[in-house]
């Protein structure tokens, strides 16, 4: 059999046999070449891109996230941290972070571990955590890739103003989802100006940049929606 196949392959066949492998070297070498220019020239990414997360606010700058934690128990590689507290809008309280009881207090994705699988986006109940188009996360520090919520909370647009303050009047946490609210009332706004604080973290949410990161010793589990 093997004879007769040999037979069959002819002169010129065995002739250009040792460069028959070349044949798409030289087929590509009159095309024209395809240099990526980054990071001079960015190359976009598609709508649906799986990038750095996104904590998203409601329309006058409450939060969407409420510390329920579903996202971190979602996450295959262990790779966020979240611990929740309660809304306090009592006299001398921290304040009210989210329309709901609860707000996520501590927020952590570890980017050293996180495979951009999308699970936790999906398993929000508030669509509070969603991805962006940002893929330039590289460091050279293994500390700067564990982001806190300072760094993954959505900056305030246009009718929003800084946490804590009271929720719009006469709305519930369901009108939030049900998006009656629209941006900061003026009332929000006269509260803000009177009792509110610039620093976050002087009124109970503290940034948690030199927490325990996920993976080191803890065994629990990216502005508007986009």
């Amino acid at each position: 059999m093997a004879d007769e196949q040999k037979k069959k392959s002819g002169f010129f066949s065995d002739l250009f046999a040792p460069v028959g492998g070349f044949g798409v070297t030289f087929s590509t070498m009159f095309r024209k070449v395809i240099t990526e220019e980054y990071p001079e020239e960015k190359r976009p990414t598609q709508p649906r891109f799986h990038g750095r997360h996104q904590l998203n606010r409601h329309p006058d700058g409450l939060e969407k996230c409420v510390g329920c934690e579903l996202c971190a128990w979602a996450c295959p590689a262990d790779a966020i941290l979240v611990e929740g507290a309660g809304n306090d809008d009592s006299e001398g309280g921290s304040g009210r972070f989210s329309p709901g009881e609860r707000y996520g207090r501590v927020y952590q994705i570890n980017y050293l571990r996180c495979i951009f699988c999308g699970l936790c986006i999906e398993a929000c109940p508030t669509r509070a955590l969603t991805m962006t188009n940002e893929y330039e996360l590289a460091d050279s520090s293994r500390a700067e890739l564990i982001f806190t919520k300072d760094q993954l909370l959505a900056p305030l647009q246009k009718g929003m103003l800084q946490p804590p303050h009271p929720m719009a009047d006469g709305m519930e946490e369901r009108d939030y989802f049900l998006g009656k609210v629209t941006e900061a009332t003026p009332a929000q706004q006269e509260w803000v100006e009177t009792y509110g604080v610039d620093d976050p973290a002087a009124a109970g949410a503290p940034a948690a940049k030199h927490r325990t990161a996920p993976g080191a010793g803890v065994t629990r589990g990216k502005g508007v929606d986009r």
